[in-house]
C-alpha cells in the first residue's frame, strides 16, 4: 500500500520530488513533463518561494482596456482562468465617464491579545500611559520604514471578554505590511506583558484593514444604458442589500476583477479576499458597491473596500511577471494601486449587474466560454475556433456537441 509519509521531502531535489509524486500518483511521462514546467518564474525562484515544490501552475494574463482613473489612462493586467471577466471590465470602463478615486493612508493594524490579566482597568490605563515608549520600541525595528515617513503611529487598548486587545497602528507606506507589523508586535509584546501582568497569546497583523480604505466612483449615462437598464441595476443592488445569498454573489462579481489584478501584481489575494468580505460584514453583510441616480437620471456607482496591497517586497519582486504587471499599470504607490483595484471592482460589478439586467449572465459568458469547451473536447489550433463558432451559431454550447462537431470535421 502506498504511503504519503516521506522523510525530509523538502531536502530532496526537484527531480527526486517529481519522481516520488510520479510513482505515488501513477503519472505518465507526459504528465510529469507538464507538471515540471516553470515558465517565466523559473524553477530556482519557485523552489525558494514555497516548500516541497515540484512545478508551477500558470494562468492567462489579460489586459483590460479603456480605464481612465482620475484623468489618467491605465491598462489593467488581470490574471485568471474565467472567460468574459476581462472583456466585461473593458466594456464597463468604456461605457463609463471615467473613475474618480480616493484612499486613506496605508495604515495596517497589528494585534496583541493578552490573557490572564488580573486588573483590567489598571492594565488598560498603564498600557495607554506607556504609548510613547511602546511606539518608540516598535519603530526601533524598521528604520527604513521610518525614513520613508511610515512607522507605528498610535496604540489603542480595549477589553475583549476575558482578554485585553491591543491594537498597534502602523503606516506601512508601499508594502503590504505583514512582516513589518508582525515584527513590531513581537518586539513590544514582552513589554506589554510586563506592564499588564498578562500573557500575550497572539501577536500578529489583522487582515481586517479598516484604516486602509480605497473608494471609487463612476457615472454611466442614461443615454448609453437606457432608463430601464438603470432601474434594473438599482433594483438588483437593492435586492443584494436585503438578501445575503444574493449579496455574496453580488460582491463576488466585484472580486472577479479585483482578485485578478491582485494576483497579476503578486499580491496576497487570500488576505485581500478575507479583508474585503470581513469589511462587508461589519454590522451585517452588505454590498461593497452601491448604485443610485443623479439629478439627470444617470447611474452613479460607488465602491468602498479595504486594500492591503504592496508594490515592494514579496512576490511583487520575486515573480518577474508581477513586476512587469506593475510596470504596465504605471502605479507609483501602493495607495494608487489600491485605487486602481477599487475602480476595477466597480467596473466588474457594474458589468455583472448590467448583464443580469439585460440579456442574462450566461449568454455573453458562454459565447466566450465556447472555445474552452472546444479545447476540452480535444480541438486544437484553428479547429478549436471552428468548433466554437459552430456551437455559438447553433446556440448549443456543450461538451457533447463539441465532440460531435469535432468528430464530423475529422470524418
Amino acid at each position: 500500500m502506498k504511503s504519503s509519509r516521506v522523510s525530509k521531502f523538502y531536502k530532496k531535489s526537484l527531480e527526486e520530488r517529481a519522481d516520488f509524486v510520479k510513482d505515488f500518483a501513477s503519472l505518465n511521462e507526459e504528465e510529469v513533463e507538464q507538471l515540471t514546467q516553470f515558465g517565466s518564474l523559473g524553477k530556482d525562484s519557485a523552489d525558494r518561494m514555497i516548500e516541497n515544490v515540484i512545478g508551477a501552475i500558470t494562468l492567462p494574463l489579460g489586459i483590460a482596456t479603456n480605464f481612465e482613473i482620475n484623468g489618467k489612462p491605465y491598462l489593467i493586467p488581470m490574471a485568471l482562468e474565467e472567460p468574459s471577466v476581462v472583456a466585461a471590465a473593458s466594456n464597463a470602463a468604456k461605457l463609463s465617464s471615467g473613475f474618480e478615486t480616493e484612499s486613506t493612508d496605508p495604515v495596517m493594524i497589528g494585534q496583541i491579545h493578552l490573557a490572564n490579566v488580573k486588573d483590567f482597568a489598571k492594565a488598560v490605563g498603564e498600557i495607554k500611559a506607556m504609548e510613547k515608549e511602546l511606539l518608540r520600541a516598535a519603530n526601533s525595528e524598521d528604520s527604513t520604514l521610518i525614513n520613508l515617513g511610515g512607522g507605528a503611529k498610535k496604540i489603542e487598548v480595549n477589553e475583549l471578554g476575558k482578554f485585553i486587545q491591543v491594537h498597534l497602528f502602523v503606516d506601512v507606506r508601499d508594502a503590504m505590511g505583514a512582516n513589518a507589523v508582525n515584527t513590531m508586535c513581537e518586539k513590544i509584546a514582552p513589554e506589554i506583558e510586563g506592564i499588564s501582568g498578562g500573557k500575550a497569546r497572539l501577536k500578529i497583523i489583522t487582515n481586517l484593514a479598516t484604516e486602509r480604505i480605497a473608494k471609487a466612483k463612476a457615472v454611466w449615462k442614461k443615454e448609453e444604458l437606457g432608463e430601464g437598464t438603470i432601474d434594473s441595476i438599482i433594483e438588483a443592488y437593492e435586492i443584494a442589500k436585503l438578501d445575503n445569498y444574493r449579496c455574496t454573489t453580488h460582491n463576488k462579481g466585484a472580486m472577479n476583477g479585483m482578485d485578478a489584478v491582485v494576483l497579476a501584481t503578486g499580491n496576497d489575494w487570500r488576505a485581500f479576499e478575507a479583508g474585503v468580505h470581513s469589511y462587508a460584514s461589519l454590522g451585517s453583510y452588505k454590498p461593497i458597491t452601491n448604485y443610485s441616480k443623479d439629478k439627470e437620471g444617470n447611474l452613479v456607482g460607488e465602491i468602498e473596500i479595504p486594500v492591503q496591497l504592496g508594490i515592494v517586497g514579496g512576490a511583487t519582486k520575486i515573480n518577474p511577471v508581477a513586476g512587469i504587471s506593475l510596470k504596465i499599470l504605471g502605479v507609483k504607490t501602493a495607495q494608487e494601486l489600491g485605487e486602481v483595484i477599487a475602480a476595477v471592482g466597480l467596473a466588474q460589478n457594474f458589468a455583472a449587474l448590467r448583464a443580469l439586467s439585460t440579456e442574462g449572465i450566461q449568454k455573453g459568458h458562454m459565447r466566450l466560454h465556447a472555445k474552452n469547451i472546444a479545447i476540452s473536447a480535444g480541438a486544437v489550433g484553428k479547429d478549436a475556433d471552428l468548433v466554437a463558432a459552430k456551437m455559438i451559431e447553433e446556440k448549443n454550447i456543450r461538451l457533447v456537441r463539441a465532440k460531435e462537431i469535432l468528430k464530423g470535421m475529422k470524418e
